[in-house]
């Protein structure tokens, strides 16, 4: 941009201390040199040189007082007004509503804003200013709204930019924080005024919100579907959520939806049998509806034969370690190993292909196990070692297993207290009745509303049903010594009247350690849920229970690889987490190793990540690394390690879509606080007519100011240096030194 020179000149910041420091500087040296040219007799030499003393010395007391030379200049041309209009998608929900409006009439955020978007409406300002007005986040070049880009690169695009004008809704989705853009513009005294369009108030609208439908399935089993729906109406509907499979299967169920509420729901899927299928969950257009664009989710998932293996470790054979050892046995997705450390025998093990003689030594043995029950055992003689338990710890913390506590009246577990198994146990012992209480009668399990949730407790398929299925169990007569639930866990089961200061006693509660699941099941008595049905509900409560424990273990697996991640169905921009899981040929965890995933977006572009171990825990060969996805769909995932030369394939979707949609409401706050920042104002629609008038008002662009510091130029400085020099170079002339 030509500028002109308006002023120029030497100027001075001194305060009343420079200017004393400065003239008794002056006035002692011009004392000490004229004593000293005196007693040479006046020599014209000795003179000279104690006139560049007092030279030296006047320079130093002017560089006291910060000398610099100063230039100020003025654009020739006109400072620019730059007008940046938001054309994002989200522009065209139709949620403005004026007085001039009719009744029950909208106009669109971009209707209401259009003139400001021509020149036509600037043109008062053309005296003073150059106005340029800029749409951004223009589909479908643009799909999403990038506040913070045309912002902060305001100042380098419009030459002599003297304020912005930003229209928008606020909603934004791409790019970085608009605040960083904001302090940019304010280190450049570039005022923001920011004009909002469109309401708070969210559209009547019937959104489902989520489809969290789990990655891995088994053949024949059902998978449950849960789903999430919002609505922004104003009266209760019943709205009919259908699922279809893209193997033909289609289930409904009618979802009753409160007004102005969030709703989560599930619908069972049995899958035909193995493969990769694709699960869409629709919801109809509702009256009074305007979007019915978010009325539809579509989550793909994997369908394999499973062969989960478990381990179950007991002291002697109660009634409930046989049923569920049948249970176990008898399920064709299961591989069961038992341990008895039943006292008095010999030696352990039995006739059963089932048992085994000891517990697995090492972690080769241990980390095979997806599942571990541990019944009425502890720590001590013939039993369970600090080592063990340590293994036990480590196996759920880090190798994403499961342990199911199963307590019993010999009152071992007891001694698992200050042992690594403490910290896992989701409850708190009572150290005072370590053999557990009996009870003189059949008592129930009372299903809390979490319980009434959870996979684990779902005996019938319908929320009504299986209510009533837990009301007609048989009761149990003995329960652990559970004194009440850690914090972090999630209470399933109560018992029906026994209680203490902390409520009822929890019976079932489960809880997440590390990247794996712990269940407690404080009764030993779920073997009498058989009577009159067999193994109706007993085989498939403890079927479920392994399968849920065993499931992120599981979600990719191959011989000696595996791979989960949370959360299973990520949003898009949501941050996941990955760990791996690696194992030698031998079969022994991976201590170090070069472990990488190799990630494809839909559209083709690959990102690599790479995995490291947990600080201070390398032995049990877990990786660990964080991914952002950037693009909704299915991404494709190939873990490989250097070490081993081992690969795994598996993949993800990740939910959302990458376009800014219609229908969300409006974020004022996030405009305004830029203006805020910037030092600018907000301005209501209904006031924008009298924007034109706050902006001639703007006072001219301040001159730019150019400074040479001459107090601390290095010219200055070394001119300073060289006078010294001569000045010690004269006196040695002189004779003086």
């Amino acid at each position: 941009m030509n500028s002109s020179t308006v002023a120029e000149g030497l100027r001075f910041f001194t305060t009343p201390w420079t200017i004393l420091i400065a003239g008794l500087l002056v006035a002692v040296t011009a004392a000490v040199a004229f004593v000293t040219w005196r007693r040479s007799d006046y020599a014209i030499g000795t003179g000279l040189v104690e006139l560049l003393r007092v030279a030296i010395a006047g320079i130093v007391a002017t560089l006291l007082n910060q000398p610099e030379w100063v230039e100020e200049f003025r654009p020739n041309e006109k400072p620019v007004v730059a007008v940046l209009v938001d054309a994002s998608r989200s522009m065209d929900t139709r949620d403005v509503v004026a007085a001039a409006d009719r009744p029950g009439g909208a106009r669109s955020r971009r209707e209401a804003v259009a003139a400001l978007a021509t020149s036509d409406f600037w043109r008062p300002l053309e005296p003073r200013f150059r106005v340029v007005v800029e749409p951004f986040a223009q589909p479908p070049a643009a799909t999403g709204t990038d506040l913070a880009t045309p912002l902060a690169t305001a100042v380098d695009r419009f030459g002599g930019l003297r304020s912005v004008v930003l229209v928008s809704d606020g909603d934004w989705n791409a790019g970085p924080a608009p605040l960083e853009a904001a302090r940019r513009l304010r280190l450049a005294q570039v005022p923001v005024f920011a004009v909002p369009a469109g309401s708070q108030t969210k559209l009547p609208d019937i959104e489902l919100v989520s489809l969290d439908c789990p990655t891995v399935g088994v053949t024949a089993k059902p998978v449950r579907v849960p789903f999430t729906i919002h609505s922004s109406l104003p009266t209760e509907r019943v709205v009919p959520a259908t699922l279809v499979a893209s193997s033909g299967e289609t289930m409904r169920k009618e979802v009753c939806v409160p007004p102005m509420a969030t709703v989560t729901e599930w619908i069972y899927w049995t899958p035909p049998g193995e493969g990769d299928f694709t699960l869409r969950l629709t919801l109809p257009e509702q009256a009074g509806e305007l979007l019915a664009d978010n009325n539809e989710r579509t989550a793909p998932i994997t369908i394999r034969r499973e062969q989960l293996k478990v381990l179950v470790v007991e002291s002697v054979p109660r009634w409930e370690y046989r049923y569920l050892r049948n249970a176990l046995s008898r399920d064709p997705g299961v591989e069961v190993s038992c341990l008895l450390f039943q006292p008095g025998l010999s030696k352990r093990g039995g006739g059963n292909k089932d048992y085994i003689n000891s517990f697995p030594a090492g972690l080769d043995e241990l980390s095979k196990f997806d599942v571990v029950f541990l019944g009425d055992v502890g720590v001590g003689a013939g039993q369970l070692t600090e080592e063990d338990c340590r293994l036990l710890k480590g196996l759920v913390e880090y190798q994403a297993s499961g342990l199911v506590f199963m307590p019993g009246p010999r009152g071992e577990e007891a001694s698992l207290v200050g042992t690594p198994l403490d910290d896992l146990c989701p409850v708190v012992i009572d150290t005072a009745s370590v053999g557990g209480n009996s009870t003189d009668g059949p008592r129930r399990l009372v299903l809390t509303e979490a319980g009434r949730k959870s996979l684990l407790t779902k005996l019938a398929d319908s929320g009504n049903e299986n209510i009533a299925v837990w009301e007609s169990l048989p009761g149990v007569q003995w329960y652990g010594p559970v004194l009440r639930a850690k914090a972090g866990s999630e209470v399933l089961a109560v018992h029906e009247d026994a209680a203490n200061d902390y409520g009822r006693i929890p019976l079932l509660v489960t809880r997440t350690y590390g990247s794996g699941k712990v269940l407690y099941m404080a009764t030993d008595g779920a073997w009498r849920w058989r009577k009159g049905v067999e193994d109706k509900y007993h085989y498939r409560f403890w079927g479920q229970v392994v399968r849920w424990m065993a499931y992120r273990r599981n979600m990719a697996e191959g011989e000696r690889m595996s791979l989960s991640f949370a959360p299973e169905q990520p949003e898009l921009g949501q941050s996941l987490a990955l760990d791996a899981r690696v194992a030698t040929s031998s079969g022994e965890p991976l201590v170090r190793g070069e472990v990488a995933a190799r990630i494809t977006a839909p559209s083709g572009k690959v990102e690599t990540v790479r995995f490291l171990p947990p600080a201070g825990d390398a032995e049990w060969g877990v990786f660990a690394g964080t991914f952002s996805p950037r693009e909704p769909g299915r991404h494709e995932v190939t873990l490989t390690c250097k070490e081993t030369a081992d690969s795994l394939d598996a993949s993800f979707f990740v939910q959302g879509s990458a376009e800014e949609g219609i229908g969300g409401v409006a974020r004022p706050d996030v405009i305004a606080e830029i203006a805020q920042v910037t030092r600018g104002q907000v301005v209501p629609q209904e006031e924008v007519a009298g924007l034109v008038a706050t902006l001639a008002a703007l006072p001219e662009p301040p001159p730019e100011v150019r400074r040479l510091q001459l107090w601390c130029h290095p010219v200055v400085a070394a001119t300073l240096v060289g006078l010294l020099g001569l000045f010690w170079v004269g006196r040695k002339r002189q004779g003086l030194v």
